[in-house]
């Protein structure tokens, strides 16, 4: 990647353009201001010296000359008074000049403050610049006639303050410039090194390395996004171990019936039997044919639940119905095995899901019920509605789920120690995925000598 285009090289040039943008605003709105302020301040200080000298002059005209030079030393400043002929616009004649024409030696000049100061009666404060010279003015007429008391004086210390005032800011800029530079390059790689840790954790997540954890102290944006970094490996590493499982306990629920099938169909072609043993062999090959075909499918519906891709139509359905369908369909086997199925229906429980699946989820937990409790015991199964939902219940009269497997049940083939070794492990996960995928929750509750199942949906009503 090239260094201009990595994140920190942008980071500090945005820095560098808002730090700059902002030296410059200060610049245009600070210097103006400051010179403005200063010759405003110089004007009114003429001004007001002006008043006062005016209010000040000798009637005795011979002695103008040597009031305006003393007036002149005392407020530093050239010191006039002006005569404003009519009809001559802005052209005035000087009686007295502290710096210049001494009395009687008078010549035109042009002087607008001081005509417009007459024309107004009123005190008149401007800055004049002259050439490369500018100048701070005030007039003030005084007495009954046309005379005017000018005073002018250089703006020369003062605009050299005002370039101070501008060199220092430059400097200043440059130095806040580079400063930011260096600042914002340094943060901005402190930044970027943050975000190359967590491209090397996303390498190693992606080449299927999960061992180590991603950690950044930060509590900012880059943080947050670690941590949930780090929570998508642990999920992957729980992923990829639930695979392995998977992979290992299906290859060992698949090669139990395929052997025991190999054997059988090697005795039946290898042996004289007589016709009670081979038909004997022949059940017990169509049972694991059996088992085979109830693992294919526990296989493709969790592949497809996996993948999302299980339709569910969501309907109104009586459970009453469905428990009275499944001890129907399970009649039969139960009293094969020495058991007895009762059915309870309190009214007209009703819920919404899918019927089929709903079934399906009954199928199972009646099975279970009914292969992991001894010959002799009762099972029931019941539909109410409680608490706002409709819940189908598999209740059994077996040794129960010893304490703490009760969440471990509905993992993928998880048997209970010293449980019958029967089925695949896999009925209660597909039965609980299917449930939630409905809405509903599959609820366990377990003692020595009942074990109950409830299926809990969303209520019709």
């Amino acid at each position: 990647m090239s260094p201009l285009r990595s994140v920190g090289a942008r980071l500090s040039l945005a820095l560098l353009l808002v730090v700059a943008a902002a030296l410059g605003i200060v610049y245009v709105a600070l210097v103006p201001l400051v010179e403005r302020n200063l010759v405003d301040a110089k004007v009114d200080q003429l001004v007001q010296s002006a008043e006062i000298f005016a209010a000040r002059v000798p009637e005795n005209d011979e002695q103008w000359q040597i009031f305006v030079e003393n007036a002149a030393a005392s407020v530093n400043a050239r010191v006039l008074i002006v005569d404003v002929p009519v009809a001559e616009g802005p052209v005035v004649l000087p009686f007295a000049d502290s710096q210049e024409v001494p009395a009687g030696q008078q010549t035109l000049v042009q002087d607008a403050v001081a005509v417009r100061a007459l024309e107004t009666l009123e005190p008149q404060g401007v800055r004049v610049d002259e050439g490369d010279d500018a100048y701070a003015e005030a007039a003030v007429a005084f007495g009954e006639g046309t005379l005017v008391l000018v005073l002018r004086a250089p703006l020369g210390d003062t605009l050299e303050n005002v370039q101070l005032v501008r060199r220092r800011l430059l400097v200043a800029g440059v130095f806040a410039l580079v400063f930011s530079l260096a600042v914002g390059y340094g943060a901005a790689y402190l930044f970027a090194r943050r975000l190359r840790r967590l491209e090397r954790a996303a390498d190693r997540i992606a080449s299927g390395r999960f061992d180590e954890p991603i950690v950044d102290a930060g509590r900012d944006e880059v943080g947050q996004l670690a941590g949930a970094f780090d929570r998508m490996r642990q999920r992957l590493a729980g992923l990829e171990r639930a695979r392995r499982e998977f992979i290992a306990n299906a290859s060992h629920e698949l090669r139990t019936p395929l052997f025991s099938l190999g054997g059988f169909l090697e005795l039946l072609d290898g042996e004289e039997l007589d016709e009670p043993t081979r038909r004997e062999f022949v059940a017990t090959a169509r049972e694991q044919v059996q088992r085979l075909t109830k693992l294919a499918t526990d296989l493709l519906d969790l592949s497809r639940l996996d993948a999302g891709r299980v339709r569910l139509d969501r309907a109104r359905l009586d459970l009453g119905a469905v428990a009275r369908t499944i001890c129907e369909e399970f009649e039969a086997v139960a009293r094969s095995r020495g058991h007895r199925i009762e059915t309870d229906v309190d009214g007209s429980p009703e819920g919404v899901g899918d019927e089929q699946r709903t079934i399906q989820i009954g199928r199972i937990l009646l099975e279970n019920a009914l292969v992991h409790t001894p010959p002799g015991t009762r099972v029931r199964i019941c539909a109410a509605q409680e608490n706002g939902r409709a819940v189908l219940t598999v209740e059994d009269a077996g040794p129960g789920i010893p304490s703490g497997q009760e969440e471990q049940v509905f993992e993928r083939f998880y048997r209970v120690d010293g449980a019958v070794a029967s089925g695949s492990g896999l009925g209660l996960a597909i039965a609980r995925e299917l449930a939630e995928l409905m809405g509903g929750t599959i609820e366990l509750e377990s003692k020595p000598g009942s074990t109950t199942f409830r299926l809990a949906l969303p209520s019709a009503a």
